[in-house]
């Protein structure tokens, strides 16, 4: 039985599943209840299987989920907002263009879940929160940064700062290390975000003890 959808939207050519989810949840959340949305992607088990994660966790009603002419298209429905009751505690030390995307892809894809997120940048990690950071590779691949970034935008891993402005908009915490500021020379006057907790370890030990997920990334 087919139903009819209030909006559409086209993923076509992202293959990274938070970025998907994160533009129908944007989508979602200017619909009424109850609404339809149509979602087109790429075909591929990996979207498949997080778009049904995503819905299962988050409440969402996927109505069906098909694939014709090498697009998959998912009819996803509009219910009230749900938090899990969970959290999520992540530790992020290092500020490198590669080793940032796991920890924000697991902090994104827990808010997205209705998780509750807390994110704690300590080490030269604090840089990601300064006004004007660009995530740079390591090593010898540096110089190549500007072409590896523009590849991963273009599969859906937008810049950090714009992926934790993404967190903080789904009500996620930052906590920035007080003595990893001051060695790093990152003022507070620096920070590109509002409502940064600068602290030290017992008072994002206080955070963890009340979390029941913790990421550690190195």
């Amino acid at each position: 039985m087919s139903i009819a959808t209030s909006a559409s939207l086209d993923m076509r050519g992202k293959t990274i599943t938070t970025f998907i989810a994160y533009g129908a949840a944007k989508r979602l959340a200017g619909m009424a209840d109850g609404q339809a949305l149509e979602l087109l992607t790429d075909p591929g088990d990996d979207i498949g299987n997080d778009i049904r994660a995503w819905c299962r966790a988050s409440g969402l009603d996927l109505v069906s989920a098909d694939r014709a002419d090498g697009t998959c298209q998912y009819v996803i429905t509009r219910q009230p907002p749900r938090r899990s009751g969970r959290r999520l505690a992540a530790v992020i030390s290092d500020p490198g263009l590669e080793e940032l995307l796991s920890p924000l892809g697991f902090a994104l894809a827990g808010a997205l879940e209705g998780i509750d997120v807390s994110l704690y940048f300590q080490g030269p990690a604090v840089r990601v929160l300064a006004k004007g950071f660009t995530a740079k590779l390591h090593g010898p691949g540096r110089p190549f940064s500007r072409f590896a970034r523009a590849g991963l935008t273009k599969a859906g891993h937008i810049p950090a700062q714009e992926k934790i402005g993404q967190l903080q908009g789904l009500g996620a915490r930052l906590y920035a290390c007080g003595p990893s500021m001051r060695h790093f020379k990152v003022a507070k006057a620096d920070l590109a975000f509002e409502e940064v907790t600068i602290s030290e370890y017992l008072t994002f030990m206080e955070v963890m003890a009340r979390a029941d997920i913790h990421l550690f990334v190195q």
